[in-house]
Order: C-alpha cells, then sequence, then structure tokens
C-alpha cells in the first residue's frame, strides 16, 4: 500500500489529521509525520490529538513517499514560511503524486505556487489566496483534481475528503 507523507506541525486542526490519519491506516496505507525535528511531539489546536513526529524535514525525500497528506489549522501557514517544507510540496505536485490538503492546507500549495489552472477548494478565509494562486475554486465539499490534488473546505467534509482520497490513492496504487 502507499506511503503517505504528512507535512504537521503545531496547532494542526486536531480531526483534520486524526480522521483522515485513521481511514489511510484502516485501508493499508503508512502515514509518516514530517517536521523540523524528528522525535518532537505535536499538539494540535483543541488540544485532542498529540502526534509524534517520525522525520525531521531534511531527512525526509520526496521520493521515498507516494502521496502528501496536508492537514488544515494553523499548520500550514506556520509551515509555508520554511522553503524546505514547500520545495518538499512542490516535488509532490511536480511529479504528479497524489496530493490531499484540506481546510488550510492549500496555504502550502499557495506558497509552492502549485495551483496555477487547478479546480481546487480550501477554507473560505483562503479561497481568494488561492485564486490569486491561479487555482479554480469550487465551493463544494471535496475537488478532485486531474485524478491527483484532492480538496476540501473545513472538518464538516471529512467524509467525503477521505473517500475520494482513499480513491485516488486506490487508482494510483494499481498504475
Amino acid at each position: 500500500m502507499a506511503k503517505i507523507a504528512t507535512l504537521i506541525t503545531n496547532m494542526f486542526e486536531d480531526v483534520e489529521y486524526t480522521d483522515p490519519s485513521k481511514a489511510f491506516n484502516d485501508a493499508g496505507h503508512e502515514i509518516f509525520t514530517i517536521e523540523k525535528e524528528a522525535g518532537k511531539e505535536v499538539t494540535g489546536k483543541q488540544g485532542e490529538a498529540v502526534v509524534s513526529i517520525d522525520k525531521g524535514i531534511d531527512d525526509a525525500d520526496p521520493n521515498d513517499y507516494d502521496a502528501l497528506f496536508l492537514p488544515g489549522g494553523f499548520s500550514p501557514d506556520q509551515l509555508r514560511a520554511d522553503d524546505r517544507f514547500v520545495n518538499f510540496t512542490k516535488a509532490f505536485m511536480d511529479a504528479e503524486k497524489p496530493v490531499f490538503a484540506i481546510c488550510h492546507g492549500p496555504q502550502l500549495l499557495i506558497t509552492a505556487k502549485a495551483l496555477e489552472g487547478r479546480d481546487a477548494t480550501g477554507y473560505k478565509s483562503i479561497q481568494t489566496d488561492m485564486e490569486y494562486a491561479g487555482a479554480k475554486v469550487v465551493d463544494q465539499e471535496v475537488v478532485v483534481c486531474q485524478n491527483q490534488l484532492v480538496t476540501s473546505r473545513n472538518p464538516d467534509d471529512i467524509p467525503a475528503f477521505n473517500r475520494e482520497s482513499l480513491r485516488v490513492l486506490e487508482e494510483y496504487s494499481s498504475k
């Protein structure tokens, strides 16, 4: 099954990490968390989820993973200030590997300049930024672009986000 890199730091939206991660794991996929340093713990903004980091960004190679997962909350905004996370994100888009971004997750895609000409959605407050980045923003629970990029708006959209992310992973794995 797929190896899924997850870029995450403190103040991620708890359920936007925990629910998709559970769905990915239940389907047999492996989740690997990546932050500035391995071994540290990061906490969700609701204080409900604590995640142990598997790899530091300097030791993470996009070529070692099949897909990228970008949970929302304040995490993506913090990570996009660091070019290492932006370049890591861009590598998945350039390689046309599956990318799953929910809520504020697309902020990393905006900074990576990877939304030009793409259909996508995100949290209401970043939709205009996504348009400025060249995306065609669609206000619906899940948007799948070119059977590679899966985006959703908020925690209410998680069931659709999980369903479409798993479908894209299945199709990608069968190539």
